[in-house]
This record gives structure tokens, sequence and C-alpha cells, in this order.
């Protein structure tokens, strides 16, 4: 719709609109034309109540004017009414200056004595005057800012209601200033933020669009900080001088990417950790990567001993990386800064940049110490495909019953708002978990971060997290095959390990074979899950004959040769390909050419290797026919093709009107294709003739996500068909929470409990309040964070996902800081969820104070109390679990509740 306000006059006797225009707009009968502005005003709210009065509802008139809807008639009309009023009050105060009295100025006015009062009473003048006020605010801030957000959170940061504030916009709107929405991707979620944007008279779309970099909030915000775009202080520089080099030939092969550091040395202090994955900068030109951890045997005059794989060329630098040539991120990674006190007293950074940013959850930092061990422990379909069919079938069952006894919990849930908020919830959760297919973890799972102790067996590790004498297999990702599986005895009495790792909480030490046996894992910061296999349930062999001795780096290409290729592609290629493979059963000699191309890949751009060779020498082609049906490959087994992206014509939610968005029947999605589409314009370089041809516009979905019945992307293998049962399983329990969503009743307000709750309720509304003044701050970081991006691919065509991942995450993080964004969660007390539980508040209050509070907590507070808070499919399946030799620690964690409920339950 056009910005102007199209205003029809609806005829008695007629079915014809006539054309108007917006309230002090020209049109073909503009309101009160040649008149003043009273009479304008006036003249509108008489008509409108004359449509009322002939029995139209508001929605008829707003459809009958023109508008947009029932809240643009509302603003117009207290437009209106204000203008009247003003009007009215200058009158009343003229004539009060030349000595008239109240009676008098009533009967000259046509208005009664308590009339004319409220007109001169100041305080009334003041409330009255507060639209006013607003708009010239929000005027002001555009003339300096120029686009304005004016969207949700707005109104808590103005101290005013949202009423007010639409009507202020509609105020300015109505001197020609124009509004724009748009929607907005939110890096790093996939998810869409509703945009609306105040602009200066004349802006067109295309303008603002090309400029969202520029949009603004009415909060202030920190330009810079003294800190890069993507958060990075200018790194300390380390001098050279204190680096030694363990290369190769000296052993440094057996610890490749460990960094040594001398203890009590303040500049690259690891504080209280004892191990952290870190970037050092070295003489302003390289940077160091890999493990930091401490050792007492460096030689004197040596700080940091660097162990490598590479051969000594005389120049220590050649052993290290060159830093970037961009001092937004001059290492590559998302790094966190660490700071500490100097002998001057003096706060000074660190030459330690820990990679991984500050958790806003308040978790352990990443990339040190305790960081791994809050990492997931779930199986995921690369790995458990290539197990036994049952181990697969258990592992997914159980992952299913926590998800079926979830839902039960929240069906038993009394309060209506919360118990369709968690409905929504779970129902988007049961979806995703059936495109990822991860599987719950085998009792005492747990991911660890690799570290070098050569001083044990081959068949050893240091582990001091499990048992002394306990078997354990290591599995690391890309996983190949369970030839890559080691099976290893816990040694915990290792003099070196426990003088470096004793009780680590998340660090492991292996040998470098090991290491090599992981698909040549280094020790730079590469995890693997360790998984107690007393038991023997999972499943693992010796290396590949095939394998043995093979050195992707014979790959090597010659000087002055570069890596030319996208390394995520190339690895998840080679990846779906051995997945395929091992699902279809291929023999051993055929799984060691794809295994040995892989191992290619994965060095490929670290170490330079010529990938197009290896798949060449490896007869890649040819297992890409016989396994995935063509040469050119394509993941053809249910197990690669879930997560397989798909486009999707653009469609949005179905409108009430076709039925609404969930089927009340079965509980799908239901989607109305949008018809969006644009011109694609090609011009032939031979004729210049140019032809076009229309193009539907789309977006990217994932393969199971598109599908009713994941039986549709199996080959028809045993082991797809309990993939395809576990995905369907967990479809259905998404349609089946959509359905209860649907069948539940809106929460009912009760305006007596609001009266008996009003310290709660003005607690809540408090809290809320806190709570959406962030959304502004969020959506401006979103678009910052989304410029830098942007530059930063712009100047580097050829950046990998994985990298352009680690830069949104950087950069977003670095804007929501510069734009003062925190996600304030609201904690409810108890004597606030009695009032939320007697209908002290609307349902719409309900669902924002819903929006913004930690959902735990209150599915905690709404769960029945009368005898356990554990539902009876919770309690069967926390048993079984427990029998299968999980720990209650790991029983409570999988179905989210405390161990002391727990215990309780299964009294």
């Amino acid at each position: 719709m056009n910005e102007d306000v199209l205003i029809h006059q609806i005829e008695d006797d007629e079915t014809s609109l006539k054309h108007y225009g917006t309230l002090h707009k020209s049109g073909r009968y503009p309101w009160g034309s040649g008149e003043n502005a009273n009479q304008r005003y006036m003249m509108f709210l008489d008509h409108v109540a004359s449509l009322s009065k002939q029995g139209l509802s508001d929605v008829d008139i707003v459809k009958g004017l023109g508008l947009e809807s029932t809240t643009q008639l509302r603003a117009l009309k207290t437009i209106a009414s204000n203008g009247v009023r003003r009007a009215d009050v200058d009158q009343a105060m003229k004539l009060k200056d030349r000595g008239n009295s109240n009676v008098a100025i009533g009967r000259i006015m046509g208005k009664n004595e308590s009339t004319i009062r409220s007109l001169l009473d100041p305080e009334l003048q003041k409330r009255q005057d507060e639209l006013v006020i607003v708009a010239d605010m929000l005027r002001d801030k555009v003339k300096e800012v120029k686009y304005l957000d004016i969207g949700g959170g707005t109104e808590n940061h103005l101290g005013i209601s949202q009423t007010k504030l639409q009507t202020a916009v509609s105020m300015l709107k109505e001197d020609g200033y124009v509004v724009y929405k748009f929607q907005q991707p939110q890096l790093g979620t996939g998810k869409m933020t509703n945009m609306k944007v105040l602009t200066p008279p004349g802006t067109t779309f295309k303008e603002l669009i090309n400029n969202k970099d520029d949009i603004r909030t009415v909060s202030t915000y920190s330009e810079d900080g003294g800190r890069t775009f993507l958060g990075i202080e200018e790194p300390t520089i380390v001098n050279s001088k204190r680096i030694g080099v363990r290369y190769a030939e000296q052993g440094g092969t057996a610890k490749d990417g460990v960094i040594e550091l001398r203890r009590g040395v303040d500049d690259i202090s690891l504080g209280k950790a004892r191990y952290a994955q870190v970037r050092i900068a070295v003489d302003g030109t390289h940077y160091l990567k890999g493990m930091a951890m401490y050792s007492d045997k460096l030689p004197d005059g040596v700080d940091m001993m660097f162990n490598t794989n590479k051969s000594d060329t005389g120049n220590k630098l050649d052993a290290m990386k060159k830093m970037k040539d961009d001092k937004d991120n001059p290492f590559g990674s998302v790094v966190r800064q660490k700071h500490y006190l100097g002998k001057d007293g003096k706060q000074l950074l660190s030459a330690l940049n820990i990679v991984g940013t500050e958790d806003p959850d308040g978790r352990k930092t990443p990339g040190e110490e305790g960081a791994w061990y809050e990492w997931g422990k779930t199986l995921s379909s690369q790995f458990l495909s290539k197990q036994p069919p049952a181990l697969a079938k258990e592992q997914l069952g159980i992952t299913f019953n926590v998800k079926k006894a979830e839902l039960d919990e929240i069906n038993s849930l009394t309060n209506p708002a919360i118990k369709k908020k968690l409905l929504k919830s779970y129902s988007d959760g049961a979806d995703a978990s059936a495109v990822h297919l991860k599987a719950a973890g085998l009792p005492r799972t747990r991911n660890h971060v690799i570290l070098p102790i050569n001083s044990l067996k081959d068949t050893e590790i240091y582990a001091p997290q499990y048992k002394n004498g306990e078997k354990v297999v290591l599995i690391r990702h890309p996983h190949g095959g369970i030839f890559e599986i080691p099976e290893l005895t816990v040694n915990n009495k290792n003099r070196e390990a426990k003088s470096l790792l004793e009780n680590a909480i998340d660090a492991v030490g292996i040998t470098a074979k090991v290491a090599e046996r992981l698909s040549g894992a280094d020790f730079d910061g590469d995890t693997v899950l360790v998984i107690p296999n007393n038991n023997g349930r999972v499943k693992h062999a010796p290396a590949l004959e095939g394998l043995k001795d093979f050195d992707s780096k014979t790959y090597k290409l010659p000087d002055g040769v570069e890596f030319h290729g996208n390394k995520q592609q190339l690895m998840g290629d080679v990846s779906n390909l051995i997945t395929d493979m091992t699902v279809k059963g291929a023999p051993n000699e055929h799984i060691a050419r794809a295994v040995r191309h892989s191992m290619v890949v994965i060095d490929a751009e670290k170490h330079n290797l010529d990938y197009k060779k290896s798949a060449v020498d490896n007869g890649i082609k040819a297992l890409k026919l016989e396994y995935q049906g063509k040469t050119n490959g394509g993941a053809s087994t249910l197990i690669s093709r879930a997560g397989g992206k798909i486009s999707v014509e653009n469609r949005k939610a179905r409108s009430a009107k076709e039925g609404g968005a969930i089927d009340p029947a079965t509980g799908k999605l239901m989607w109305t294709p949008t018809g969006e589409s644009y011109v694609r314009r090609t011009e032939s370089p031979k004729t210049g003739k140019v032809t076009e041809k229309t193009i539907m516009k789309t977006f990217d979905s994932k393969k199971m996500a598109e599908t009713d019945d994941a039986f549709t992307l199996s080959s028809g293998t045993n082991r797809e068909a309990v993939y395809a049962e576990h995905a369907n399983k967990l479809k259905a329990l998404a349609n089946e929470a959509r359905k209860s969503m649907i069948e539940t009743p809106s929460a009912k307000y009760n305006a007596s409990a609001n009266l008996a709750y009003k310290p709660e309720v003005e607690s809540l509304n408090a809290k809320l309040n806190i709570a959406q003044k962030n959304a502004p701050m969020e959506r401006s970081a979103q678009l910052f964070a989304e410029t830098v991006v942007k530059a930063k691919m712009q100047a580097n065509p050829s950046m990998e996902k994985d990298e352009v991942k680690k830069i949104r995450g950087q950069a977003l993080n670095e804007a929501r800081l510069r734009m003062g964004a925190k996600k304030e969660k609201i904690v409810l007390t108890n004597a606030e969820w009695n009032a939320i539980q007697a209908g002290a508040i609307t349902n719409n209050k309900l669902n924002a104070i819903l929006d913004h509070a930690d959902l735990d907590q209150v599915k905690q507070l709404a769960t029945p109390r009368e005898k356990s808070a554990m539902v009876p499919a919770k309690v069967t399946q926390a048993k079984g679990m427990l029998s299968r030799g999980y720990t209650q620690a790991e029983v409570a964690e999988a179905l989210g509740i405390s161990t002391s409920t727990l215990n309780e339950a299964i009294k």
C-alpha cells in the first residue's frame, strides 16, 4: 500500500467509494479543504462517528476508509482528538487572558464550565502534550541518525505505552515521514528479526536496505572502545628469540601442535588452567597455533617450545603460520584475549589469545581447561550407523523415550499459556532432532581434548575421569569406520601424565601413534569422545592394511603452487562417500581407497596437498559410481542425505481463512506458496540479445525436514531402516505436540486477581520492561555484525563456511558489546508465579514474559507437585537407563531434572 493513507466515504444510498487524501494532505476531497486544521480534525471525527452510528464496526470502517488496520484508525482518531483539543485549549487560554470567567468562556465556546476547567488544567494539558513531545523527539532523532529503529522494545526505552508510540509515529507519517517494515536474518540462528524503521520524507525502500548498517536505536552505543570490529585488541607480540622449535627430526612429531610454556612467566601464564587452545603472535608477522601446557624441561633462555612435524629450514618462522593481513582477524579464528596485572600495577594484555569467546550463559570459558567437559555427549549418525544396527536401535530408542516422556510431562501442565509455549518449543526441537539424527550417548560418554603423553604404551590412555584398568574406546570426527577406533586400557599411574594432568576434568593423554590412528589427529586442540567399553558394545577393528604407513604428505604440491578448493565441501563430499560405502557393505579395500583420499583432503589446506591427484590415484570416481550411482557423487543413503540441502519455493504459514498454520486433525505444519519471483536478465555476448526468465524465489532447507516419510530418503538397507523409523517417530511427536498446542485454550484473565496481586503484577511488569529494552540493541547488533561479515567476505571471496561461521560469531559478540545488547532472563518468584496462576495478568502479557523467561524454571514451577515431579513415563525411562549403567547424574541430565528429584521418584 502507498504510504499515503487512503480515506473513503461510504454513502448511504450508493456502494461506490470516493477517494480521499490523508487528514491534511491534498486529495480529491481532502478533509476541511480550504479551512483550518481544527476543522479537518473535526470533520474526520464526525465522519467516523457517523459511520459507527450506522452500525459499522471498526473493522468495517477500516476497510471503508482504506486504512491498514484498526491500530491505524485508533491512531488517526487520537491525532484528530488531540488536534481538536489543542485548538480548544488555545482558544480557552486566549479568552482567559482577556479576563473572561470560565462560565463566560463556556458560553462563547458552546461548552459547559467543567469542560473549560479541564481545558485550562495544566496537568491535563501536560499529558495531552506528551504525544507532541514524543513525536518531536522522534523527528529530532531521525534528523540526527536518518534511519531510526522503532520496533519492539523502543517504547520501553522511551517509558511510554506502545499505543502512544504508534500514535506519535502516525503523526510523523502525516508529515510525510515513511515507515518501512522488513525481515532481517539473524546471524547464527537462521531465524528472522522483524524490523520497523522510521525514515525521513522521500526515503525509498532501496535506499534504506542499502544502508541497513546505518539504522540506529533511540539508545546510545559505543563507537569502538579501542577495539576492532571483531573485538580484537592489537595482540601482544612475542619476540621469536623467546621461542624454541622442536622439529620432526628432533621428535616434534610426537607432540605435534603442543606449545610448552615455562611456569611463572606473567605474559604467558595460563592462570588457574593447566592447558588451553591458543594463538600467539610472533614478531608481528607469524603466529603459533596449538595447545598450550606447562613444561619443566625447557632449555635456558626459552620461554616457549613449539612442537611440529615440519623439518628445520634454518628459519624458525617457517614452522609457524603467517598472520593474516586483517587487524580484525589476524589469526583467522575467534579468540578471547585476557589481561594480567603487570609489575608496575597496570593491566597488561597477555600474549595468549584463547580460542573461543566468553560464554554468555556463564559456563566454562571456551578453549580452556573445563570447557570441553560441557560439550555434547550424543552419538552422531556418522559414527553409530557404522556400528551394528542393534546398538543404533537401542541408543535411538533411549533418545525417543526421553523425548516422549518430556511431551507427557508438558501435557500434564495446568497453566495453558505455559503449556502452549513449551509445546511450541518442543515441536520445533523434535523436528530438528529428526534431521540431525543424534542418539543418546552411552554411559559415562564425555568429550575430551587429547594431549601427548608418549611415555604411555600405545595400548594405554591416561584418563583421570575413568577407572584405572578399564577399557575405553575413542571416537573422532570425521569418522571413517570402526578401523579408526582404538580401544585402550586406562593407566592413571603414569608419572609424566600425573605431573601435567592429574585430575584433569576434560583432557586425556595418549601417544602420537594412537593419535595417528584417529584419522591422523594431532595435538593442537583435537578432541575425542571417550566411551567406556568393558562390555565390548562398541565394535572396533584393526587399522586397514591399505592405510598402514600411508602418509598424506606424499601428495605435497610443488613449491609455488597453492591449494585451491572449498575444504568444507570437499570433506563433506568424501565423508558422505565413506558413510554410503559403509552402510552398503563395501569391502575393506574399497573403504581404504576412500579413507586415504579423505586423509589427503583433511590435510590439503594445512599442508598444501594435491587432492585432485589423490582422487585419481584412489579411483574416487569409480567408487562414487558404484556406491552413489554417478561419477560426480551425491549422497545416496538416508544417513548422508538427511541433512542435505534442498531449495524450496518461498512460502508462508497458512492463514486462518485457509484453515490455519497447523492441521487440527494431524498437527502437521501447513504452508501456502508466496508466489514471489524475480526476473533474471541475460545478455548474449555474441548478439547482444537480452532474454528474460522468471525465477521463483527459494530458501534453503534440509531434505529430512521437507519429507513426511523418512523412508523416501533410504536406499533400503537395514541400518537406514533403523534411522528412518526413528525419524518418523520424532516427526509424529512434533505433530502430536502441535495438535495438543492448538487444542489448548488461552489463559483466562482475572481482574480481581490483578488487584489482589498488585505488587506481583507491578514486579512482573518491571522485569518485562527491562527484558524488552534489549530488543532494539539486539537488532542493531545484528545489523552491525552483518555489515562487518559482508565486508570480510567481499575482501576474501574464497573464505570457507567454517571461517565465515567463526567471523559471524566474533562480529556478533563484539557488536552486542558495543550496542549494550544483553539478554536479561526473567526469573519468577513464588509469589509472582501464584499471581500468574491466579490469572492476574493477561494472556498476551504472560506470553511476552515467557518469551524472556527461564523456561526450565517456569517448567519446574508449572509441574504438578501432588506426589512427584516426574510423570510415570519419565520414571520408567529413568529406571531403564540406570539398569543400563548410566549414572544418576547422567540420567538426571538427560531427563532435565535434579538428582534429588530422581532419587525421590525411584524410591
